[in-house]
């Protein structure tokens, strides 16, 4: 892995939610990193690619990414007020996945799922205000 690559992965691994490309790079740069903004979008597609971080897009369309918490495929369920992200397993997602892409003839599917919702604290703080 190269040495850009490794320091975008360690970046997200050293938080805890989504963070945007932007992000990413305006943290390094601060960090005293010589990078520009489009390396940071090659590193975040590789590790993406080789499955070592999360990918998501959020109701406005921008890609956001972290650290992968859990090993093997996952969707998420995400709070559209804070952010909170809990990575679920779709054992129905994955099966309809397969069976729409047969049933057209479609071979090796690959989907990727976001849930959005309100969170349990997010809620009770919207209910008690």
């Amino acid at each position: 892995m190269t040495s850009r690559r490794e320091a975008v992965r360690e970046i997200l691994a050293g938080g805890e939610g989504f963070r945007s490309a932007q992000d990413i790079y305006a943290q390094m740069r601060a960090n005293g990193a010589k990078i520009g903004l489009t390396t940071v979008y090659r590193a975040l597609q590789a590790l993406a690619d080789a499955g070592q971080i999360d990918v998501l897009r959020t109701d406005d369309g921008e890609s956001v990414y972290r650290a992968c918490a859990t090993g093997g495929h996952h969707h998420h369920l995400v709070c559209r007020r804070c952010g909170r992200t809990v990575e679920v397993a779709g054992p129905a997602v994955e099966r309809w996945a397969d069976a729409v892409g047969a049933e057209h003839g479609f071979t090796a599917i690959t989907h990727t799922v976001e849930v959005f919702g309100t969170c349990p604290s997010c809620a009770a703080l919207t209910a008690a205000g």
